[in-house]
């Protein structure tokens, strides 16, 4: 008989030290009595933008994903964020595994955008979870089994875990994309007037309009 897989999630951590921003979702795994011979897990994650509340600072900031706050009724949805496979080793009985995030200062993201708009609180998370588990058959044999889509997890991430793991890359700063043709416009404009740094700039034409 296959394993029936539960699942729970343990906590959300900033990952350190790491290369770029990552959170660690840490998830527990229980296959009551079964030994397991190993897990390729499917996990989606997605921001559910829905199940909190928001202040007037934050739904001003959020305008530009979801429109004007009276139409949050029918515009307010979930946001999409990552999707990865993880490899879970051989285990019998209870087992962990961990679930890395990168994150990004790309205000083009829209997951990105969410979450630098909130000062505190809980960001509510769905973690939706697939996959494949091989275990032990009848004579040891080795079976196949799927894990349906039907598994899912609420996972709360505290803003300041997210803005912790931010910070410890672009310590109070942000990120703003342009074309190369605006960019080259821009640096022209900074070296003819001498600023020594693109907040300088901004704060120039900032001035100037």
């Amino acid at each position: 008989m296959a394993p029936e897989l539960d699942f729970a999630c343990i906590s959300v951590q900033a990952l350190r030290p790491a290369a770029t921003p990552t959170l660690r979702v840490t998830l527990a795994l229980d296959a009551g009595d079964a030994a397991v011979r190993s897990v390729l897990l499917d996990v989606q994650v997605q921001i559910a933008a829905t199940r909190r509340r928001y202040d007037a600072d934050e739904q001003a900031q959020l305008a530009d994903l979801f429109g004007q706050p009276e139409r949050w009724g029918a515009t307010l949805r979930t946001l999409p964020w990552l999707r990865a496979t993880l490899v879970v080793p051989p285990f019998a009985g209870t087992s962990t595994a961990q679930l890395d995030i990168p994150c990004t200062y790309d205000f083009e993201v829209a997951a990105a955008r969410y979450l630098s708009a909130l000062r505190d609180g809980d960001v509510p998370l769905e973690l939706l979870l697939s996959g494949t588990v091989f275990h032990a058959g009848v004579g040891g044999a080795m079976q196949v089994s799927r894990i349906g889509w039907d598994r899912e997890l609420a996972c709360a991430l505290p803003v300041a875990t997210w803005r912790a793991a931010i910070d410890q890359h672009f310590p109070g700063a942000a990120w703003v994309r342009l074309d190369r043709a605006a960019f080259d416009r821009l640096a022209t404009f900074r070296a003819q007037r001498a600023l020594p740094s693109w907040e300088a700039v901004v704060e120039e034409l900032m001035r100037d309009d």
